[in-house]
């Protein structure tokens, strides 16, 4: 068994035991594979083992690995900040978006999401640690953006996303998880019709889930490290 088969087994385990303990089934938490700064080749990999969901961040890079890969059924997740002037392509060949926190990005993508293509899964991203460093709406905006995205053409309100920060304490981690599940609980007192929490990677994943996460984000564990070539760049 390869490298990221074994990890691919070992996370899925590690989900499964999660949901375990939270009273859900395995199947209640997807695995979105961080794909980002790994090559192609890992992809092929990666969807081999049966994964078919992958997340990127930059989209240079992104858009070369669609065209490698386009012979395989993958589904596209864009994961990254998103500058308005790089809307267009995300709207074209992505089928997610989770980190929209601007009523600007939203619009545009729903302008330029193609007729011919399904409405374009939108999570709104909520800032749940308050850091001026994180992306995201702060979490008293959110309800008010994630009814926006929900009235515009050509996008699908899917739910909330979150990237708290990082902590090894266990109590702190599911208090900053259990905002965006509160938020998603209020979304459906109001009407909106979501259905996704974007919360876990792959050192916290476990207590996102039991907080209700239904898409882990998963990178390294899946992968091993990465090495970023562009200076500036964050992981």
């Amino acid at each position: 068994m390869g490298a990221i088969a074994a990890a691919v087994q070992a996370c899925r385990k590690r989900i499964a035991a999660a949901c375990a303990e939270a009273g859900r089934y395995a199947e209640c938490a997807r695995l979105l594979a961080v794909s980002k700064t790994f090559s192609a080749e890992a992809i092929r990999e990666a969807h081999a083992c049966g994964l078919t969901a992958f997340g990127e961040s930059y989209l240079s890079e992104a858009l070369g690995k669609l065209d490698a890969l386009a012979d395989l059924p993958l589904e596209w997740h864009f994961i990254g900040p998103l500058q308005s002037n790089k809307t267009r392509p995300v709207a074209e060949r992505f089928a997610w978006v989770h980190g929209v926190e601007r009523e600007k990005i939203a619009r545009r993508l729903s302008e330029q999401r193609p007729a011919t293509l399904p409405p374009l899964n939108v999570c709104v991203q909520v800032n749940v640690s308050g850091e001026a460093s994180k992306h995201g709406v702060p979490p008293e905006q959110a309800l008010s953006l994630a009814h926006l995205v929900a009235s515009l053409p050509g996008l699908r309100l899917r739910g909330f996303m979150a990237i708290p920060e990082s902590s090894t304490d266990i109590a702190t981690q599911r208090i900053r998880f259990s905002l965006p599940r509160i938020l998603l609980e209020q979304a459906r007192a109001e009407g909106l019709p979501v259905d996704t929490l974007s919360m876990g990677m792959s050192a916290d994943l476990e207590s996102a889930i039991l907080e209700g996460s239904t898409m882990v984000r998963v990178g390294s564990a899946l992968f091993g490290a990465r090495h970023y070539q562009e200076e500036g760049e964050l992981p």
